[in-house]
């Protein structure tokens, strides 16, 4: 008997692109189907885009997804399973589906029965969750279905009502977004939940970026004894062809079913044989290592955010830092070097070995680069203020002066030729408040937003290293971080080296430590609870910052909802005498 092949399209779909993601599933359809494919396995909610947040709560919405299915049902290869993640109106309530083509016809829905909502998670606030497994019974096949929250608790319904049922496969539909070690926490889980059901799991991943987040495919097959079967590239879209034996589950079929499993049988199988015009092997796709999957993470978020939101060009603010360097460097590397624009805006305080590096690394990357000194500007600014805070002496105010001033600039720049803004700050930066609002923070998108210093570091070295000479000047890299905003400044002025910094952020931000555990890690006290306070009253700037990419476990925004106004742990409680500082 004739092994089945199962096709995990790995399609890269946009949010609301209901028209352009339908004709995307059609033509990767057919394209698995002329590869040999009798199954063909599309992503979580490829048809609406994931995630679709409130257009769910859009009936009218829901009524064109419904629409787009029934084109689908018409031209998705008639003669093969097509399994297809779209949002599901039924009886009122809206749910997280997967749509099942065969014949020219819908011929069946799996409802997702786990709804995540945690973390950048929120489905339980637009969808219903199901109640039924569901089992296609394809005559020699017979095939368990899930959406990717409902595999990756064992112990859990969707999986023990599965575990009973004799199954070749269960095919997992998903949307799983990328952060540093993602992927071998994906592996590892539903590695356990193959083992439950003792069958291969093959897992559909979305791919492709999408506001802040970024879906890495990587979509895989792992067996019940945990032995990788297959995987597809990381961030790239791609078909996965897996080869399923047949009939090995009908030994341990029986006629009862439990009541919590829906059965659908389908006719047996077939492949016509002529229309196979591609052969397929299946492969274990290398992963990357850790930079180059960061590296791979941020560039195609930020590629797909600048081209799904129809912008023609960037433009990047160049200081000779390491921060503007590396997102120049990225914006190239991803729309390449036409479409990404520079500028200088040197002021007195500016040197001579900034200026040559940020022009440098505009030649090396190939793009125009303006140059437009800041200091008339800011004389003029002081004139007419100054009046207004006679006797006070110069402090933080001029130096955020200058940062304001240069953020009218590129916005003026944004404004008169359409192009987006990217921001340069960093992590560290966002997160101990060293930025300024309507400044350096200003922009459409914050490429390293969610990236620590010091791997951006790591990163810029790393980039180096994959060209034949530097892009990024070495003295770049070599220079200890400058805002240069008043005479000799130094980020260490205001910051804890950041070879420090970054390991007290990581624990306080990403793993949700109190003071008290990170000091207990060997931490000095002092240090930890300056930074701890620094986190917690710059909350107000975070929130008015642009959508960056995640790439750690827990990033601003999405990720960690944190109160302004906040008076616990070490923000002490103000009395009617005390000022804040802004």
């Amino acid at each position: 008997m004739q092994d089945t092949v199962v096709a995990l399209v790995q399609a890269n779909t946009t949010v609301g692109a209901l028209k352009g993601n339908t004709e995307t599933i059609v033509r990767m359809a057919r394209d698995a189907a002329r590869a040999g494919a009798s199954i063909i396995v599309f992503p979580e909610l490829a048809l609406s885009g994931y995630p679709p947040e409130d257009l769910i709560l859009k009936k009218h919405f829901l009524n064109d997804c419904m629409e787009s299915l029934d084109r689908l049902a018409g031209e998705v290869p008639q003669d093969r399973v097509v399994i297809v993640g779209t949002p599901h109106l039924v009886d009122g309530k809206t749910c997280n589906a997967a749509a099942i083509f065969h014949g020219g016809k819908r011929v069946a829905f799996y409802h997702k029965i786990a709804l995540p909502n945690y973390g950048v998670f929120d489905e339980k606030r637009v969808f219903a969750p199901g109640d039924k497994a569901l089992v296609l019974d394809l005559g020699a096949v017979r095939i368990g279905i899930h959406i990717c929250e409902d595999s990756w608790m064992p112990s859990e319904t969707p999986c023990t009502a599965l575990a009973p049922m004799a199954l070749d496969a269960v095919i997992n539909l998903s949307a799983s977004p990328y952060h540093r070690g993602k992927l071998g926490q994906r592996e590892s889980a539903l590695a356990k939940t193959a083992a439950l059901v003792k069958a291969p799991l093959l897992y559909c991943n979305l791919v492709g970026g999408q506001d802040e987040l970024v879906f890495d495919g990587a979509s895989f097959a792992i067996g019940p004894d945990g032995k990788l079967l297959a995987r597809a590239r990381q961030f790239e879209e791609e078909i996965l062809y897996v080869k399923l034996p047949v009939g090995k589950s009908e030994a341990g079929r029986n006629e009862s079913q439990p009541a919590a499993v829906e059965v659908v049988n389908l006719p047996t199988l077939g492949k016509n044989q002529a229309e196979i015009s591609n052969p397929w092997k299946t492969s274990v796709a290398p992963v990357l290592d850790d930079l180059a999957e960061v590296y791979s993470a941020l560039k195609l978020g930020l590629r797909d955010y600048v081209i799904k939101n129809g912008f023609r060009k960037v433009v990047v603010a160049l200081s000779g830092g390491i921060d503007s360097a590396l997102v120049a460097t990225l914006a190239a590397d991803a729309l390449g070097s036409r479409r990404v624009e520079g500028v200088t805006m040197p002021s007195q305080f500016s040197s001579k070995e900034t200026l040559s590096d940020a022009v440098l690394i505009a030649r090396h990357l190939g793009i125009d680069c303006r140059t437009v000194p800041i200091q008339n500007l800011q004389d003029t600014y002081l004139a007419e203020l100054s009046p207004l805070w006679a006797g006070r002496a110069p402090d933080i105010t001029e130096e955020n002066l200058q940062a304001r001033i240069r953020g009218n600039i590129v916005m003026a720049l944004s404004n008169k030729f359409g192009w987006l803004v990217l921001t340069t700050g960093n992590k560290s930066e966002l997160a101990t408040g060293y930025c300024t609002l309507y400044g350096d923070m200003v922009g459409g998108f914050a490429v390293i937003k969610d990236v620590p210093k010091t791997l951006v570091f790591e990163l810029a070295r790393w980039r180096n290293r994959q060209s034949k000479s530097p892009i990024i000047p070495p003295s770049t890299i070599e220079r200890p971080p400058s805002a240069e905003l008043r005479p000799d400044q130094k980020d260490t002025d205001s910051l804890p080296p950041y070879e420090l910094l970054d390991p007290i952020l990581e624990r306080y931000i990403e793993r949700d430590w109190g003071p008290d555990e990170i000091i207990a890690d060997g931490f000095d006290p002092a240090v930890v609870r300056r930074v701890a306070r620094m986190v917690d009253r710059n909350e107000y700037k975070r929130r008015q910052g642009a959508p960056g990419i995640k790439i750690t476990p827990k990033a601003f925004g999405r990720d960690r909802r944190m109160p302004i106004t906040n008076l616990y742990g070490d923000n002490p409680e103000p009395t009617p005498e005390q000022e804040r500082e802004p």
